[in-house]
């Protein structure tokens, strides 16, 4: 299996750190920000921002806070309608708002809207 990496710049761009899943997934331990997202919900939120940087041909910043406040994980679409709106019937419809990143075939992140 392949490994995957992101490219991070630094503060005031003074460095740049590549990290892996493991380092990813360490640093929302060491913010204490780890119960905000399951291990899969990492994965896949990793997964979406290294195929953002490749994309768009950027370099991330790794901010765990700003990404915990502008990505929430959902267990099903119920548990996303409670906090949103049951006009929300499918995944699609809520891909129609922002941004939606899967899990597996029920849970899913989204970028907050």
């Amino acid at each position: 299996m392949e490994e995957k990496y992101l490219m991070l710049k630094g503060v005031n761009n003074n460095m740049k750190r590549i990290i892996n899943m493991h380092d990813f997934q360490r640093a929302f331990v060491d913010m204490e920000r780890d119960n905000h997202f399951s291990y899969e919900g990492l994965k896949a939120l990793f997964e979406y921002l290294e195929e953002y940087e490749d994309s768009c041909e950027t370099e991330l910043e790794l901010d765990v806070i700003a990404l915990c406040c502008d990505f929430t994980e959902y267990d099903n679409l119920k548990e996303f309608q409670n906090d949103y709106s049951e006009d929300y019937k499918s995944i699609e419809d809520i891909e129609h708002n922002t941004t939606v990143i899967p899990i597996d075939n029920d849970s899913f992140i989204i970028q907050q809207f």
